[in-house]
């Protein structure tokens, strides 16, 4: 049978999670596949901030959302994207300023924030997530979040620069008090080199 994908773990936390009508948060939106679950679990009464430093990752997403039939999607996300009616905030910005523009009313509200790290697929594969980043926008993930909110992470050791910023967040992670969070890693341990998943709930 196997175990889950990152993708899918990260996927099946924050479902169990988010309801209709909660703030969360798409801190690296890329091709809105997290986007699109997000809008579909908030529902018509949530709303969704999508963020990327990419426009073309913002138009891929919108497109997803849109129920476009560009970009591989596939029918069961026509409808889920029809269906969701969430707000959707679709950001040009850094996941690092991610607070600057989440409503002030939803801080200390959002239900979840999903990072998947790396770079845009399909896209000029220079143009990275980067440890210095990637922590300030953890911290502001943190603040943001209500207690029992998830921050999840999806990690890419195995292109360059991946591993360092990996290695970073892993350590942002474990230093963590437990009064504040708690910290999981969901990974294949005989892959090195594999996509692994940081899961961080807030107490």
């Amino acid at each position: 049978m196997g175990f889950l994908s990152v993708l899918s773990m990260a996927h099946k936390l924050v479902k169990e999670r988010v309801s209709q009508g909660d703030t969360v948060v798409d801190a690296t939106c890329g091709n809105g596949v997290d986007t699109l679950l997000l809008a579909e679990l908030a529902g018509r009464r949530g709303a969704v901030y999508a963020f990327d430093i990419q426009a073309e990752a913002l138009e891929r997403t919108r497109d997803r959302l849109a129920g476009s039939s560009g970009g591989g999607v596939s029918a069961a996300e026509k409808a889920g994207a029809a269906s969701s009616g969430a707000a959707l905030h679709l950001v040009h910005a850094s996941h690092a300023d991610m607070a600057a523009h989440v409503a002030a009313d939803a801080h200390g509200n959002v239900a979840a924030v999903m990072f998947n790290l790396g770079y845009l697929p399909g896209a000029d594969q220079t143009v990275i997530t980067t440890p210095d980043g990637t922590l300030a926008a953890l911290d502001a993930a943190l603040s943001l979040l209500r207690p029992g909110g998830i921050v999840t992470v999806v990690l890419y050791p195995g292109h360059p620069g991946g591993a360092e910023e990996a290695d970073a967040v892993q350590q942002w992670a474990a230093s963590l008090p437990q009064a504040a969070a708690q910290a999981v890693l969901y990974r294949m341990a005989q892959k090195a080199e594999a996509p692994y998943l940081m899961a961080i709930e807030k107490r």
